[in-house]
This record gives C-alpha cells, structure tokens and sequence, in this order.
C-alpha cells in the first residue's frame, strides 16, 4: 500500500514536471505577454482563497491558481512596451538556463561544493571585468543586486581604512556621493552605519572640481572620516555619468576610495558609441553592475568588481571549523562568499555564462547598442510631434520629456489607463520638481511601431 502511494506521488511529480515545462516553454516563446497588474490582497484573496492548508491543496490546483490568477497580478518586466523604471529583458538562453540552475541545486559560496558553477560564472565574470579596463589582477563575484553589491563594496572600502590607523576604529566613517546618486546609496550607509553627504552639482553630473571643493569644504573632524566617494555610471533616473576621469583624480589625490555605481549603466560598456562616457572607470577601486538590468539575465543577478580582491577578502571571509575540514586538493579554490556580503548563495551568474556562451558577445554589444538606438529614435518622434517636448537629449537609453500643458495629475490618468488597457506601462518622474514622462529602453523587441502607439495616446 506505502508503495503504490509513493508511486501515485512519483506520478504526480511527473505529471506537474510536464505541465510547468509546457508553462515554461509558451511563455518563453511569448515575446509580448499579457501585461498583467496588480491587484490588492483582498481581492485576489477572494479569487484564489487559502493555499497554504494541512493537507495541501494539490499541485494541480495551486498551478492552475498561479496560471489563471496570479501570475495575471504581476507586471512582466520583459514586455517590450514595458519603459519604466529600468526594466528588464533577460535572453530565452539565460531564463532558461535559471531552470537548470535551479534544478541542479549547487551552492555557490565555496568551491568546494559549487566548483563547476562557480567555474561558468567566473568566465562571465572576467568577460565584465575585460569591459571596464581595470588592471590584470581586478576581478569581481555576482550579488543579489545593486544594494548589495554597493554594500559589498563599500564596507571593503571602510575596513580598508580602518586598517590603516586604529583611530579609525572608533569613529564613524563618512562617504560622498552625489544628489543624483540611486536611492540604495542612502540606503545601503544606513545598513553600514555610515554617515552620507550628497554633493549639489552645479551641472547635472558631479565633477572632480566639485568633488575637490565639497572635500575642502569639509570640517577638520569631517576629512578625517572621509573614506569613499560613489560616482554613478548612469543615474537611474535620466542615464547621465558622473565625470569619472576627475573624480578618480581627486580620489587618488586625496587617497580615498573610488566606487562607480554601475547598477543600470553598466551594460554600456560594452557598447563602442557610449564607451568614451565612462572613461576613468579603470581607476575606480570597486564597480557595481546589475546583469539583470541592461544584460539580459533573470532576476536576481548584480555583480561586483574590485580592483585589489584582497582587501575585499579581508573584509568579508568567513570563518568556521566546519568550513576548515576539506583538504582534497580539488576542493581548494575561488570563493565567492569570501567577497560580498552574503554566504549562502546561488550561482546567480550561470544563466548570464549561459547566454554569453550561446550568443556570443557581439550579440550583446549589438543588443546593448539598440537600446541606445531605440532612445535617439524615440527623442526624434517625440521632437516631430508638436504637443510633446524633450527635456534634456536621451543619455544612454533614456528618455525624459513633458507632453506639453499636462498637469501632474493627467500624467498619472494616463499612466494608468495605459496600463490598464495593456497598451504599456510607461510612468512618470520628476525632473528639477517638474512631472513628466520617461522612457527606458532595454529591451531589443521593442519596435519604432511600439513608441508610435505610447507617443500617440498623449495626443
């Protein structure tokens, strides 16, 4: 009886196998799903009622709740008229491949455990390394994300300077960055109990000359607990770098700690009519990409790069007795957990190897360059349309420009109807205390056709 009831359960197993792969299989080969929206919990509570129960409600019946309810509450990231925030459009080979990453359950903090994973990712690893110029020995581990990356990063940076006079050790260390710099930099000096200045930049990128004033201007007390500064490789919200050639200047100058976030940026660098936008970033001593953003891989994949890995592994290896015990000489390798924040972890970056691997490189700098393509594209359609206006030209794949009279309200109207009749989601920022819309193009699917409809729903 114990036997057959295990087998009904085997076939079960295989039964689910099949439908989640046919699942996996149309939505894959769908480049323009459904754009779903949310909806609030107490209605889709209503529509899909308790799943979590003691006996269970059966794979059949929660699969068919996801497929039908709630999957429909979410917003796909890779629809190609999905513009805003900063978007998302991982290759079919990476998503993919996050299946057989899944399936394969290998943990990525040790070599030990995750040798050939760890392998495939450090070859996507030193292909990222390769875009920024840093020097022979720079190399770099995937995160979680951004915030984690920066966060990374920057408590290298610290204890790096801790270590260099015991003083350190007592006070609370203090960072510069600009006003344009994301949202997580703020974030991320709370979690490390860092104190933040932001930098007014006169322009609308921070500049050595400004760096150079805003340290002059500091406080005696102030200077000696300056360890960083964060200089941003593509702000979030309009695409604009930072003047990292200064910026690396002064830092050598003043000899503290060079991070470039990269988070959004980064995937320009591998597109040859923007590179000369990032020159400097060769001298920083820590980078932050995000894969996942302008990469094309899934969710969840950041990345972290440093120039000297050692003062990385000072300040984030672990120890532990049970982690001593592998003597095996193969065992004896790369660890990511000895360079970033967090020790358990998956192989975040085997998808990105994955379609590195089956598409090559220049498939990536042609996908990258289209996306920036696609901003000139949109800045001229909406030049040649009399009630629309930009307002600032398109940096990187950005787009920011006014539907001209338009009250922040009607933004807002319009946003939403848009969405809720599946034609985009295309939502509005701020620029100078102004409301207007933004586009962010990264994904190669969208079509001049695309910007037309979006453009033409302001008239």
């Amino acid at each position: 009886m114990e036997k057959n009831k295990m087998h009904s359960i085997d076939m079960e197993l295989v039964e689910m196998t099949l439908d989640v792969m046919k699942y996996t299989i149309d939505r894959i080969s769908n480049i323009t799903p459904e754009l779903g929206a949310p909806k609030k919990e107490e209605e889709l509570f209503e529509m899909v009622g308790e799943t979590i129960t003691p006996q269970g409600i059966g794979g059949e019946t929660a699969f068919k709740l996801f497929k039908d309810v709630l999957v429909k509450a979410t917003v796909p990231i890779d629809h190609p008229r999905h513009l805003a925030f900063v978007p998302a459009a991982p290759t079919r080979a990476a998503i993919m491949f996050d299946l057989v990453t899944s399936a394969s359950s290998i943990h990525g903090a040790y070599w030990m455990e995750g040798a050939g994973g760890i392998f495939c990712e450090n070859q996507a690893m030193k292909w990222l390394v390769s875009l920024t110029g840093l020097p022979k020995d720079a190399f770099g581990v995937f995160t979680s994300g951004g915030t984690a990356a920066n966060l990374s990063a920057l408590v290298a940076a610290r204890e790096d300077w801790r270590s260099k006079d015991e003083k350190h050790k007592a006070v609370k260390g203090l960072l510069l960055t600009s006003d344009g710099a994301h949202s997580s930099i703020q974030a991320m000096a709370k979690v490390m109990d860092a104190d933040l200045e932001m930098v007014s930049c006169i322009g609308e990128n921070l500049t050595g000359t400004e760096l150079k004033s805003a340290i002059e201007n500091l406080s005696a007390e102030d200077r000696k607990r300056l360890f960083a500064v964060v200089a941003t490789g593509g702000t979030t919200n309009a695409g604009i770098i930072d003047e990292l050639d200064t910026i690396a200047e002064v830092c050598e100058h003043e000899k503290l700690w060079f991070h470039v976030d990269c988070a959004y940026g980064g995937g320009a660098l591998a597109a040859p009519s923007v590179r000369e936008l990032f020159n400097g970033i060769e001298k920083a001593d820590s980078i932050t990409i995000d894969p996942h953003k302008w990469l094309f891989s899934p969710y969840d994949c950041g990345a972290v790069l440093y120039k000297n890995m050692e003062l990385a592994k000072n300040a984030h290896s672990q120890k532990g007795s049970y982690l001593e015990i592998f003597k095996d000489e193969g065992a004896h390798g790369f660890n990511p957990a000895d360079y970033q924040i967090q020790l358990t972890r998956r192989i975040r970056g085997m998808p990105l190897w994955f379609s590195l691997a089956m598409h090559g490189t220049e498939k990536y700098r042609d996908s990258i360059e289209r996306g920036i393509e696609l901003a000139q594209i949109a800045s001229k359609k909406i030049q040649g349309r009399d009630y629309l206006e930009l307002v600032r030209p398109a940096s990187l794949s950005v787009v920011l420009y006014r539907r001209i009279g338009w009250t922040p309200n009607q933004y807002r109207d319009w946003t939403y109807k848009n969405h809720r009749e599946g034609i985009a989601l295309v939502t509005p920022t701020k620029w100078k205390d102004e409301t207007i819309s933004r586009f962010c193009f990264i994904n190669p699917d969208t079509t001049e056709a695309d910007i037309d409809l979006i453009l033409d729903t302001m008239k």
